[in-house]
């Protein structure tokens, strides 16, 4: 079975056949292990034929997707992560997210369905995605299985203070998205002063910071290879406790992922 890997792609807009299959191939053959993917993102087929051409066995690679707000009522969920399998051309995923708890998502429908995909195989680890507390809270008393990640947005501008509490006191990972804020991290002081200290990118300094957090893990989206090498430099960046505490002091608070329906709305 394959590891969880701290540092992954993210795939989101990445629907171009060439350049997705080209990132996801590029990125494991400068040494990520985790992949990250969705039903509604439109481009697993691409995913799984990038993880296919790489020189990486495919049960190293920590493949994750997430079903679509359509496919959560429980045949759904069965149905459409079958086809997600199909489009991944893989026999199971390593982790399965519930991408949003809206439109056909109930609780008592949506997660036993989970439940059994995780007894069968089909998936190894159980996600949520973009929970509020209440609603992680009842979750974690539906699900049999144990909650593997809760994904969110999350950088030095939205810093998700408690559901970073949630995540290191139940014992799952928090997986940020947006890790670099859609780049306007290049743009925050603290950020570019404790880069140049480091000889490294604003972009590189927010990673850090994530993967310097107990139960953190980040998937920042890249195409260019030249993007998803300058992403990966971010593990060899080591900052320092009053580092991670300057960029834990800004004050900021700005979403970048948000809409009516969206569960804290």
């Amino acid at each position: 079975m394959s590891e969880f890997h701290r540092l992954g792609l993210g795939t989101y807009r990445n629907t171009d056949p060439d350049a997705c299959r080209t990132a996801v191939e590029t990125a494991l053959e400068t040494g990520y292990r985790h992949v990250d993917t969705a039903q509604m993102y439109d481009n697993e087929t691409y995913v799984g034929e990038g993880i296919a051409a790489a020189d990486v066995a495919r049960e190293d690679v920590f493949l994750a997707t997430k079903l679509d707000t359509d496919n959560l009522a429980r045949d759904a969920v069965h149905e459409s992560s079958a086809a997600s399998l199909e489009r991944l051309d893989t026999d199971y995923v390593d982790l399965l997210y519930v991408h949003w708890p809206i439109d056909s998502y109930d609780a008592a429908e949506t997660l036993p369905a989970l439940d059994t995909l995780h007894t069968e195989g089909a998936i190894r680890n159980v996600g949520l995605s973009n929970f509020t507390p209440e609603l992680l809270d009842e979750a974690i008393e539906t699900l049999e299985a144990p909650v593997f990640a809760h994904q969110v947005e999350m950088h030095p501008l939205l810093q998700q203070e408690a559901l970073h509490e949630r995540a290191v006191a139940d014992d799952y990972w928090l997986v940020a998205y947006c890790p670099v804020a859609r780049g306007q991290v290049a743009d925050v002081p603290e950020l570019v002063e404790i880069g140049e200290k480091h000889d490294a990118t604003p972009y590189q300094v927010s990673l850090a910071w994530l993967l310097a957090k107990e139960n953190v893990a980040a998937i920042p989206k890249a195409t260019s290879k030249q993007h998803i090498v300058e992403n990966y430099g971010a593990l060899d960046v080591e900052l320092s406790e009053a580092d991670v505490a300057k960029i834990d002091r800004i004050e900021r608070e700005e979403r970048l992922v948000d809409f009516p329906a969206a569960p804290w709305n």
